[in-house]
């Protein structure tokens, strides 16, 4: 494996850009080290659902909250809209730029013409729904105006690089962390992903039109799929599982030229996603994004808990002050990432082809961290020297917990709990429960993360570093 160099010293510290979809969500990535929030109205951004940004009150105490943390807040109106949408843009949105956000992320070329004429001082970024993948089409923006380029997540690193070489003058931001999009009208990435043959470049396999397969398999207590060689039994299309499973099957799909490579199929009740990519992470190669120059590191998730961008923003900070500093990467950083909800990590296209050893190295190190947010720290009793936990997740009595704070994280092995009433007890049952336990009063207003033991995990007595 082939080691990054030490970061200059004079490379200079990139934006770390946090989603906010809420004003808590906001507030939290702010508090665990986001330097800059993103936030969109639901008419006009690709976010309808879970956004309470569509109140004009919210948007103000949003942008009022950033601002007086010295931060930076954007404002997303990225839809490609229909000719209605248009017509009435600038009328809708000249309360939102009165609240004075320090720039707009925008994509479509109309209404970047109307924010333009509209409020020529209003600093613009594009979208990386513009689908930006070289240095031609960045200066092609940057001359009518735009400040900022969000770039393709089809680029590799090299790639990046070489736009930052030959567009020095203009920002740039890429994404490092979140959900990765297989298809936008057409702009399909799975054809790249399978085989590295780009959609996006003319050179299509038609990989969604492959012979698919499906087979049933197990979920073990942690949440994980079982391969079907793992499982212990029969499957396959119309093969049966023991009754007492039933609760606990997914369903797994198989390429015919990949056998034994198998792709759960989830279904929630919004559906099911037989064309799901794995989740960006790309925290192994911040340092290198910080030695190129870009100016803007960017997490996906807008729609996500505050817990979630308090784990991504308190991860990514620290890997990028390491980066600064010319420290190597902390690998203990993969298992903060590890215990979030995800659909399996990928470093997407920055990387085309990741050597199996930096695979195995990153996965074992994520393993040994993992954790599962169980709860909300809430208040303090100091006559009964406990913590109220508002509980989102299972846990018991004798678990190792790690406390996530923005002063920083600390782990507690949990001896004591109890009800409202003060009657003791083994076991947190789940959400929509609340309960007392032996936390300092310290910890008020932190996540509380279970951790999570694993598969061939050797645990260690060593307290996860704080960050």
């Amino acid at each position: 494996m082939t080691l990054a160099a030490p970061v200059s010293p004079h490379h200079r510290t990139p934006e770390l850009l946090a989603p906010a979809g809420s004003l808590a969500m906001l507030q939290t990535a702010l508090a665990f080290g986001a330097t800059a929030v993103y936030a969109g109205q639901p008419r006009y951004s690709l976010r309808v659902r879970n956004n309470d940004f569509g109140s004009l009150d919210v948007l103000r105490a949003g942008i009022e909250h950033t601002h007086a943390q010295g931060k930076k807040f954007y404002l997303v109106s990225n839809i490609f809209p229909h000719g209605n949408k248009t017509q009435s843009y600038v009328k809708n949105m000249q309360s939102v730029i009165a609240l004075k956000p320090d720039a707009m992320i925008m994509s479509d070329p109309g209404l970047i013409m109307l924010a333009r004429e509209a409020w020529p001082e209003m600093e613009i970024h594009l979208s990386v729904q513009a689908n930006t993948v070289n240095a031609a089409a960045v200066k092609f923006w940057s001359k009518v105006g735009i400040s900022r380029v969000i770039l393709s997540r089809e680029l590799s690193l090299d790639q990046v690089a070489q736009i930052r070489q030959d567009c020095p003058d203009t920002e740039l931001e890429v994404f490092v962390h979140g959900a990765l999009c297989i298809a936008y009208s057409g702009r399909c990435l799975l054809s790249g992903y399978f085989n590295h043959r780009d959609a996006n470049q003319g050179s299509c396999t038609n990989s969604c039109r492959w012979d698919y397969k499906t087979h049933t398999a197990q979920v073990d207590a942690s949440g994980d799929v079982l391969s079907p060689q793992r499982s212990g039994h029969e499957c396959g299309q119309g093969s049966t599982v023991p009754a007492e499973a039933h609760q606990s099957i997914a369903y797994l799909l198989e390429e015919s030229q990949r056998p034994g490579q198998y792709m759960p199929i989830e279904e929630d009740e919004h559906g099911t996603y037989v064309m799901n990519s794995k989740d960006l992470r790309a925290i192994e190669h911040v340092q290198r994004l910080v030695e190129i120059g870009v100016d803007s590191l960017k997490i996906e998730g807008r729609t996500k808990s505050p817990y979630y961008v308090a784990r991504t923003a308190q991860a990514y900070r620290a890997a990028i002050d390491d980066a600064v500093a010319g420290r190597a990467l902390n690998p203990e950083l993969l298992g903060q990432l590890e215990g979030l909800a995800n659909r399996g990590y990928t470093s997407g296209f920055f990387q085309r082809h990741t050597p199996d050893a930096t695979q195995n190295y990153l996965r074992g190190y994520s393993e040994s961290g993992r954790s599962l947010y169980v709860g909300d720290v809430l208040a303090f009793d100091a006559t009964r020297g406990l913590a109220q936990v508002n509980v989102r997740n299972k846990f018991a009595v004798g678990d190792r917990l790690e406390i996530i704070h923005p002063a920083g994280n600390v782990d507690a092995t949990l001896t004591r709990m109890e009800n409202a009433e003060g009657v003791a007890m083994d076991v947190a049952p789940g959400s929509g429960h609340t309960v007392w336990v032996d936390l300092p009063q310290a910890a008020v207003g932190a996540f509380v993360a279970r951790y999570v033991q694993t598969e061939n995990l050797v645990e260690s007595d060593q307290p996860v570093a704080m960050v």
